[in-house]
Order: C-alpha cells, then structure tokens, then sequence
C-alpha cells in the first residue's frame, strides 16, 4: 500500500547554512582546485565558526564548535588510523610477499586461470586490508608477468585495481568508507554492524562483476603501449676532450658552460697523463688535454660536442658509429609515487632523492595529464603526488637498494623483493586483528589499536613508519566528513534532504527508491571523496527509509555499496590514480571498463538488497 507523504520544506537557518557548506564541499572536492586536505580544514574551520559565533539550539543543548570538532576522536577514525598503520607494517616486512610470488609462479603455467586467481585472491585481501598494499604488491608481480607473456599491461592492471575495490565491500574493516558508514549508523541507532553482516551480498554481486572484470574487461580495454620508449631518454657518462683548435681553448669553464646555455652540467675535469681530479670551479682555466667529465642524454652529448669544439669519447675511445655510447652498468625503472612515501607531497630537492639513492631522474609522468602523452617537465622543486611516475636511471645496484627499501613502488619488470624476517609475526598480528573483531571477542577499534601496539613492541614497525602510514588528506576528510554529517543531522537538514528525496520519488515503490539511491552514491563517489559522500548520505538513506517504514539496513548498505563503487574515473580513489599510470590509461579508459561495471554492480544489488530484507 503507497503512502502519500506530505513534505514541509522548511529548513531552518543553521540547516540551510549547512547544506550550503555541504555543497560547497562536495564540489570542492570534486574539481580539486584546491588540495583536498585544505578543503576538508576550510570546511572544519567553517562549521566550527558559524556554531561557535552562532550556537543553534537543540533539545539536548547547544550544538557548539566542541561538538563539530570531536570527530577528530570519533572511534571510526581511529580505528582508519589504525589499520592504515598495520597495513604499513605488511609493506615493510613483506608479509604479503608470498601470495605474490605464488601468483607469479602459477602465470607461468596457467596464464588465463592466474588472472582469475589474481582477481580472487585480491578481493579477498582486500576485504580485510586496506587495497593499497594489495595494489603495490600487485602491480609490479603483473607488468612482469606482461612483459613475459607479451600480453598488454592494460589488459590486466585495472581489471586488479577493480578487485580490490569490489573486495573491499565485504566487510566493515574492507574500506574506510565502511567503517564510517557503521559507525555512523551506530550514533544514529542502528545496531552495529558485525563484520561479516553484509558479506553475503557482496560476494554474490561481487561475483558476477568479477566475472566481468575476467572475461569481457580484458577484450574491451584498450591495448595501451608500454610507457618506456624504444629510443628511451638513457643518460650517459662521457669525456669531452679538449685539443688545440677547440673554441674552449684557454677559456674559463663558466664561459664553455655559458656557449651550452647553462645546460654543461660538469661532473669533475681531468688534467694531464695522472688523471689530476680538477674541482669545477667556474674561472677554472681550460687547457688542451684537458677532459671535462659530464653525464647527459647521447643528442644533447653529441649537441656539447658541436658548441665547444670539442671530442666526446666514451672511456678510451672516441665516440663514433663504430663505437656508439654504452653503458651496461645502468638500467631504466619506474618509480611510483604511493600514498604515504618521503615523495609524497615533497620535492626531490627536500628529500635528497638523487643524492640518497644515487639514481638520476630522466622524466615525471603526472596523473593529472593523460597517459599517453610524454612526460611533463621536472625541477627539482616540483612537488611530487600520489601516483607520480618518475623515470629514473642507475645502476642495478641502486634500484635494488631503492626496492629493497619499501618507501617506493618500483616497476622493473621484476616483482622479487626481500622477505623480512618480522613478515611472519606482522600476519600473525594481522590475523589477531581480523579475528577478534570478527569474533566479537573485543571492537575493532580495540582489536586495531592493540595490534598496531604490537607490531611496534615486535618491532615489525617502527615510529617513523607509523606516522608516515597516516595519510592528512584521509584524516582530514574524515573529520570533515563527520563534522558535515553530525551538522547536518543535529540542525535537520539531513531529514529535509530525506523528505525532499521522498517526495522527488513518491509514487516509485520502495524497492526503485533504493536502487535509486545506490545509483546516486555511485555516481556521487566517482566525483567527490567516497567518505564524505558515505558520512552525508547515511543519515538521510536512514532518514528515507524511516519516511518509507522500511527497514534502514538496506538503505545503510546502498550508501556503503555506492560508495564502494569507484570504477569510473582515476580520480575516484588513490589506487585508480596508481594504476592510471603504471598501466599507461587514460581517463576515458575508465569510463569504458569501470562504468558496464557499476551498471553490473547496481543492477545485483538492487535485486539482492530488497530479497534478503524482505522488501520484494
């Protein structure tokens, strides 16, 4: 029987102030003209000053600054906090390593199924880590099993990236999307959400998108090459020598370097039958003999070769087509800039990249910039992001070291990295956090703490590692988040977003307005930050389905599918921004394989969602 609801829409002053910020928020976030860190502070300072100047009154007191700014101790960002810690400590130790290398092995022998198991084995994790880590574990393991199969890297990197997301769903510590979203239900009466409450129709509807994401994204990605060209930027490391007739002859070095346009970057000068190491001083007087150690790309070589009169040579010998430049001690690689790295949000210059790791720096691949385009200029004052790609060059040596290290992704074609031997304790404290949650035996906000405590006495972690696990943005949005929606609820303007989505929608039945709401959140997500979009629509899916008298958890869990559902843009989520690069996409390509996908994912959810509550 349908019930005609009549709507009042009359929000009160502090509610329309509210909403406005909400919007303004959500587009804020979405155009990222300014960072999402700065939006989410603009957002806090903004609540805190209009409830702290102008204190709205409510039947259980004043709603002051002190309410809007306890987000900041709300148990669901510290259990995020937590998690993201722990999960760090699986990257440091190479806990995971071992799926890796298994996964490795069994493309080598069943390459079609091996895509399959990859996709299964990353939702799984992913339901229990955060999919970053299984992101960086993945990527590397997949463009080596590309390269030696011959098949194309953007065939299998997004279809992964997918996995893990769609993994995520399963269970309340899946996502940080879904941990807010519980928690958020909680303060608002629901009863908690288990871990496993809503594990069943994910996995079905989880299914059938990972079927999608094995058989037909492949065939419908577009082949993409290789971002590495054939006639790479390689740098090498050469003598100019200088003889009689050479324009530098008797000429001060910071002249030769002025004749290059400043572009000679000289690494020492050799003098006389001794090899006599000179310092490049600038009024340094150049002789005949003299050679002048630089390291440049071969044109720009055989370019200073021209400019100064000079001849280039390589060791002993002059360089010419019968000895062309070589260097076999050095290698290219691509170096990923991940969430939680010294490079994020830093420059080379700060973090003494070069000088540190002894590797040169040839190009940046900028995840704003469509793939296929070259690399965008660098200095060493440009400040690096999340998904950034540096092609760098050094010895073999270096770029293991580099690997070794863990505080980068590195892309070689090789995916072995070193086992530490605190990786078995990290998965067992892993484990410990998983199962006394999920058991009930303490919350999970306990369970998180407790287990990060211990992988810092077991040293599996150390301080500094921990604190460069936590990631600002994530921690700022989320308290932003939870400001918005607590304002929201408190001042009414979440029941008034309700009434007006009931009245938009009177006359559907209840089952069309929940997959109308799901729809709404994964186009929301696509957008704007998933967790805001997750904070603000929780309360008014529980005010719509209080105004339908239907059960809230299937309206709850529409918002946490929804929001899970970030397949149709790179910006979407941090690991679409990784993979974008790594496999050479554009933002297009996402359109193509992610959308069918949230349609495939909608459509399951809508049917499943209403059949186990009871609202068919």
């Amino acid at each position: 029987m349908e019930t005609s609801i009549i709507v009042t829409l009359e929000p009160g002053c502090h509610a329309t102030v509210v909403m406005v910020m909400v919007f303004l928020a959500l587009f804020l976030f979405a155009s990222e003209r300014i960072p999402l860190a700065t939006t989410s502070l603009l957002i806090l300072v903004l609540l805190a000053m209009l409830f702290e100047l102008v204190p709205f009154v409510r039947p259980a007191g004043q709603l002051r600054a002190a309410d809007i700014l306890i987000g900041f101790g709300h148990q669901a960002l510290i259990t995020v906090c937590a998690l993201m810690i722990a999960g760090q400590a699986l990257i440091r130790t190479g806990a995971l390593e071992p799926v890796g290398r298994q996964l490795a092995r069994w493309w080598s022998v069943w390459p079609v199924l091996s895509l399959l198991a990859t996709l299964v084995i990353a939702a799984i994790l992913s339901a229990f880590v955060n999919n970053t880590p299984i992101v960086i574990l993945l990527l590397p393991i997949l463009i080596s099993v590309s390269l030696k199969t011959d098949t194309p890297a953007s065939n299998l990197l997004m279809p992964m990236g997918f996995a893990t997301s769609i993994g995520g769903m399963a269970t309340s510590i899946g996502t940080s999307t879904n941990l807010l979203v519980v928690a958020v239900a909680a303060d608002l009466g629901l009863r908690q959400f288990g871990m496993f409450d809503f594990a069943f129709p994910a996995m079905l509807a989880g299914s059938i998108g990972l079927l999608y994401l094995w058989i037909v994204a492949p065939r419908i990605s577009p082949l993409r090459e290789a971002r590495l060209p054939t006639t790479s930027p390689r740098h090498f490391t050469a003598q100019l020598r200088i003889h009689d007739d050479s324009i530098v002859n008797q000429k001060r070095l910071s002249e030769a370097i002025e004749l290059t346009h400043g572009e000679l970057d000289v690494k020492q000068i050799l003098r006389g039958p001794e090899n006599t190491r000179l310092i490049a001083l600038p009024d340094l007087l150049l002789r005949s003999g003299d050679r002048i150690v630089v390291k440049s790309s071969r044109e720009t070589l055989k370019e200073f070769e021209t400019l100064l009169g000079a001849r280039l040579y390589s060791g002993d010998e002059p360089v010419d087509e019968d000895h062309p430049l070589r260097d076999s001690t050095q290698q290219l690689a691509e170096v990923v800039v991940v969430p939680g790295s010294p490079l994020d949000g830093r420059t080379l210059n700060k973090t003494r990249f070069s000088a540190r790791y002894q590797l040169l720096v040839l190009a940046l691949y900028r995840s704003n910039k469509r793939a296929n385009q070259p690399g965008v200029e660098h200095t060493e004052e440009t400040r690096l992001h999340s998904g950034d790609i540096l092609l760098v060059q050094g010895s073999v040596h270096s770029i293991e070291r580099l690997k070794s290290s863990r505080n980068l992704l590195v892309l070689d074609a090789k995916s072995a990295l070193p086992i530490s031997s605190k990786a078995p304790i990290a998965m067992l404290i892993m484990l410990y956090i998983i199962c006394s949650a999920a058991f009930g035996f303490l919350p999970i906000v306990v369970s998180a703490l407790s287990g990060v405590l211990l992988m810092l006495l077991t040293g599996c972690l150390k301080w500094y590692d921990a604190t460069r696990a936590l990631d600002r943005s994530v921690i700022l949005i989320i308290a932003a988040s939870l400001a918005m929606g607590t304002a929201m609820v408190e001042t009414g303007g979440a029941a008034f977003l309700a009434q007006a989505y009931v009245a938009g929608t009177e006359g559907l039945s209840p089952v069309i307005v929940l997959s109308g709401l799901l729809l709404m959140m994964a186009m929301l997500t696509n957008v704007v930050s998933n967790n805001a979009a997750a904070v603000i629509g929780t309360p008014i899916a529980i005010g719509i389905a209080q105004q339908l008298g239907q059960p809230p958890e299937p309206f709850v869990l529409a918002v946490i599918f929804g929001a899970n559902m970030s397949f149709a843009t790179p910006m979407a989520y941090q690991t679409n921004l990784l993979v974008m690069n790594a496999g050479n996409y554009s933002f297009g390509d996402f359109v193509r394989v992610g959308l069918p996908l949230i349609i495939i994912m909608w459509l399951a959810l809508s049917f499943l969602l209403p059949w186990l509550y009871g609202m068919l």
